[in-house]
């Protein structure tokens, strides 16, 4: 198990019950937390105009080291970086990989060379979720 503690820098959306969560994980040199920020902020607009329910940004606050893996060595955090931990909440996985289709072919969306992170060691998967507390 990998665990941390995080600030959230960005909460857009109604946050009804999700059928399918979208999480991602990578390191961002931070110098370019604002950039980042913009960045987020535009895909979440995207995300939610695409049917999100929910997106959330959270910047790391402790980052303990683990025995045999943490979120340093999953991202491949090097000094002057911290970890942002993400996810995007769905209605369901239909429109979760409807929604990818269209922000992927969409020309605002294309990765440019002022990148705020290393887009090769970003994390991501796809996640049906099984508890939610808040909205049991």
């Amino acid at each position: 198990m990998i665990y941390a503690s995080f600030d959230s820098i960005l909460e857009q959306g109604s946050g009804e019950k999700p059928g399918y969560v979208d999480g991602f994980v990578v390191a961002v040199p931070q110098g370019k937390k604002d950039a980042y920020v913009a960045m987020a902020q535009k895909a979440a607009g995207m995300f939610e105009k695409h049917g999100a329910l929910r997106v959330v940004e959270n910047w790391s606050v402790d980052i303990p080291e683990g025995k045999v893996t943490d979120y340093n060595r999953a991202t491949l955090r090097e000094d002057g970086e911290d970890v942002v931990y993400s996810w995007i909440e769905w209605p369901d996985k239909d429109t979760r990989a409807a929604a990818w289709e269209k922000i992927m072919a969409d020309p605002d969306m294309q990765p440019g060379d002022d990148m705020p992170f290393d887009g090769k060691r970003m994390m991501w998967g796809g996640f049906v979720p099984i508890l939610d507390e808040k909205l049991a």
